[in-house]
């Protein structure tokens, strides 16, 4: 059967290959695994970035600089036009959007960003509020509430 007219049929998954079936199947006899050596042997496994015993890639390249991914703070973003989602009056936190499905993102952190309009008027609890996002919820009548990065709230400036 031919494996592209299956699967464009709407079938979810592609048939698996099956190996080591006879000569007529095209992966018989050595089962794709080629003559002889380590590849060809069961419990054959290899590290990520082993290159044959060539110095790899990784070890190859100068390491210059600074990074800051360790160390680095991540946020769960949203913008104001997402808060269309919710009612007049609501409470919008990280559990309330991650609730609505509006974000896949699940960091201990929430951050607001002014892309769009906000149209209705809500409490918003973040840790962080961009100058424009802050505004747009102010201009509808909602509120903004800044939280610390433990989610207690910070006193008003």
């Amino acid at each position: 059967m031919d494996l592209s007219i299956v699967c464009s049929k709407g079938v979810a998954y592609k048939t698996r290959k099956r190996i080591g079936r006879g000569i007529g199947s095209g992966s018989g006899k050595t089962s794709g695994r080629g003559h002889k050596g380590q590849g060809s042997r069961s419990g054959y496994s290899r590290a990520p970035g082993f290159e044959g015993g060539q110095m790899p890639i990784y070890r190859r390249m100068p390491k210059r600089g600074f990074t800051n991914a360790r160390f680095r703070t991540d946020y769960t973003v949203i913008n104001v036009n997402d808060f269309d989602a919710f009612e007049d009056g609501a409470t919008v936190d990280l559990e309330a959007v991650i609730n609505h499905g509006l974000v896949s993102l699940n960091t201990p952190l929430l951050k607001v960003l002014g892309n769009g309009e906000c149209g209705r008027k809500l409490t918003v609890r973040a840790q962080k509020f961009s100058k424009s996002a802050k505004e747009k919820i102010e201009a509808a009548g909602g509120s903004v509430v800044l939280l610390d990065n433990k989610g207690r709230e910070l006193q008003a400036e």
